[in-house]
């Protein structure tokens, strides 16, 4: 789970001492599990709706952890260093683009571990990437080329021998992937 060690802690109440109609912190990931993850902390107002967030109640102040990016928080630590310029408040979250998978973990999170771990990094020599859009029925990947690959004369290619093949092989409970991408726009694409 998040840690926050108590030099943050005392930093947060300072923070929280100076609001209004404020209960506490809620900390969340926005696009969790891609490559534009961001780790986020926010003040949560007496009437924020928390659904089924974790709270964790620290000595002075109470946190809200967003129950969709908990897998996604497992290990941070938010931390707080003085210096001159007053000082810093750090969020750090090594899970937060791709949390720990096994076979326990969603279909998503699998998906996406084999694509930005093994696939993208390959995409990425031509500037292109693919992601995740959603799994249909839990066995069909929906994907969407971007960058190099957008428009790319060689997409096919790499969808069915490269991609569909990788994670077809490494998750076989997944019977086929399908590409949404409009590849009419070949403004970015390697190969015209």
């Amino acid at each position: 789970m998040v840690t926050i060690t108590e030099s943050a802690q005392e930093y947060l109440v300072e923070l929280l001492s100076k609001q209004d109609g404020v209960k506490g912190i809620r900390v969340f990931i926005n696009h969790p599990g891609t490559p534009r993850a961001e780790t986020c902390i926010a003040y949560c107002r007496e009437d924020d709706d928390i659904g089924a967030d974790e709270q964790v109640d620290y000595a002075k102040f109470s946190a809200w952890f967003d129950a969709p990016s908990l897998p996604y928080l497992e290990d941070a630590l938010v931390d707080y260093a003085s210096d001159r310029m007053g000082g810093q408040l750090t969020i750090k979250a090594p899970n937060a683009k791709l949390p720990r998978v096994d076979e326990n973990s969603s279909i998503e999170d699998r998906i996406n571990y084999v694509l930005y771990n093994e696939v993208n990094p390959g995409l990425a020599a031509h500037g292109g990437e693919v992601s995740l859009m959603e799994v249909v029925d839990g066995e069909i990947a929906i994907l969407q080329f971007g960058g190099g690959c957008q428009g790319c004369g060689m997409v096919d290619l790499t969808l069915k021998d490269g991609v569909e093949k990788t994670l077809l092989e490494q998750l076989p409970q997944l019977k086929a992937v399908r590409d949404i991408t409009d590849h009419s726009d070949r403004s970015q694409a390697y190969y015209t």
